[in-house]
């Protein structure tokens, strides 16, 4: 039997921004004792030789294919920044977000945790949850997020989230030039500075988040900073600059007005790499780029590409959710070297803690160390990796990945059929028995579909 595509589920709805829980907290405490902190009179002490900490950069791109770069197989774009950073870092083939759609997959990025467990619905992140933002915040990180927000306004906004400076759109999608909401009825104004609405009419959206990060990592060379650069390219409206069209004269359709999307993003991660480098901060600044989730096959943002993968946005095979993934910090870990141990989204949180030598050990993380993986090239940290979403799951072992979705099941050996074309369910009933029993085991902790999840604190 050969099992369609699961149906299509669409992003979150703009959230409630009303909603304030009145009950103190781990957040609030926080913040409170750190206030208390600061009205303590200084203490004299001996003087010590500080260690740097690591800076962090974390460039997140929007619905870029799993494939979308030259690196990963791209031969008709022109990726060139993108392609140095897996020359000069750790390239993963097998790596995950646990949602093939942004707001879901930004909850687990943040907070290393299944979007399931950390989600507030209809609302943002949980607020027993602890976002990256909050971990380096309470290290003494100064904390920017530019760009791309979509988990919610105030008190789920970014400042609500850890981060001590927001310039941005906090919906999915806006207009790059006039910074109008893009799904409104209403085309209300979507840019943001903190929380106020910032008018720059007529600026390039992808621009001004450029510049901003470059001002931000410029500003703060001399202490230990997390920035997160959350562009919106190359989900739409596909909006790219007249000068990289032409740059893809070569493609047809919506190709051509992707390629240039992509390569007009490409020209902006190289703008920060490049600041980095110019205030001496390469080689103390671990740089992480990824996308949210596959290429979009929604009628305004065609164009990307899974290659031989099977899916796209929306759909948990392949296509919808194993990504592009690259890290790279010089003289730390290996250099144009590729990974294929399973890893995920939710690994970054405790695994760019230990790179920066901070504990996570009070924290429920669902995510695992990646130094391992990254530095030696050990075992992954997970056994197996799970997904669910309203009536579909999915789980993967090994080559072994089972889906179900409405009661029914496919099965795929990944490693002879990587693009999920052959059930052989049929053939293999105790892998498919396993493998559910596996899923199920999981769901006993406390795991629930994104349609009945907790709606309070």
């Amino acid at each position: 039997m050969t099992l369609p595509p699961p149906p299509l589920f669409f992003d979150f709805p703009v959230y409630d921004e009303s909603f304030l829980s009145a009950s103190m907290t781990r957040r609030q405490c926080l913040q409170t004792l750190a206030a208390g902190t600061m009205a303590l009179p200084s203490v004299s002490a001996a003087p010590a030789v500080a260690i740097p900490k690591p800076n962090v950069v974390f460039i997140l791109t929007d619905d870029q294919g799993s494939v979308d770069m030259n690196c990963y197989g791209a031969t008709d774009l022109i990726t060139p920044h993108m392609d140095a950073l897996a020359t000069q870092g750790v390239r993963f083939t097998d790596f995950y977000v646990t949602a093939p759609l942004c707001t879901a997959s930004r909850i687990s990025l943040l907070t290393g945790r299944h979007f399931q467990r950390a989600y507030l619905a209809g609302r943002g992140i949980h607020e027993s949850e602890t976002t990256m933002a909050e971990f380096f915040q309470e290290a003494g990180y100064r904390t920017g997020c530019f760009g791309k927000w979509h988990i919610g306004g105030p008190p789920f906004d970014p400042q609500g989230q850890g981060f001590d400076e927001f310039i941005g759109h906090r919906v999915g999608a806006i207009d790059n030039y006039s910074h109008h909401t893009y799904w409104s009825s209403v085309r209300e104004h979507g840019l943001y500075r903190g929380r106020d609405r910032y008018r720059e009419d007529g600026t390039y959206f992808p621009d001004i988040v450029t510049r901003e990060s470059i001002d931000f990592l410029t500003r703060n060379r001399e202490r230990p900073f997390f920035l997160f650069v959350s562009f919106n390219q190359p989900h739409y409206p596909m909006q790219p600059e007249e000068r990289f069209l032409r740059q893809y004269d070569h493609a047809e359709g919506a190709r051509r007005t992707y390629g240039a999307t992509v390569t007009s993003l490409d020209e902006k991660i190289g703008q920060i790499m490049a600041a980095l480098d110019e205030q001496g901060l390469r080689q103390n600044t671990i740089v992480v780029l990824m996308s949210d989730n596959g290429h979009s096959e929604e009628p305004e943002g065609i164009g990307g590409s899974a290659g031989v993968f099977r899916g796209a946005k929306q759909s948990l095979f392949e296509g919808g959710i194993r990504v592009p993934c690259i890290l790279s910090w010089p003289g730390q870990v290996p250099t144009g070297q590729v990974r294929q141990q399973m890893g995920t989204a939710m690994d970054w949180l405790p695994t760019l803690a230990a790179f920066c030598g901070l504990d996570t050990s009070d924290l429920a993380l669902d995510g695992g160390d990646l130094g391992g993986v990254i530095r030696n090239n050990q075992p992954s940290p997970h056994a197996a990796l799970h997904w669910m979403l309203a009536t579909q799951w999915a789980v993967r072992e090994e080559n072994w990945k089972l889906i179900s979705a409405e009661g029914r099941v496919f099965l795929a050996d990944l490693l002879s059929d990587p693009g999920e074309t052959l059930n052989v369910a049929d053939d293999q009933p105790d892998i498919v028995a396993r493998l559910r029993s596996h899923h199920e085991a999981w769901v006993a902790t406390g795991i629930e579909s994104v349609y009945t999840m907790r709606d309070s604190p």
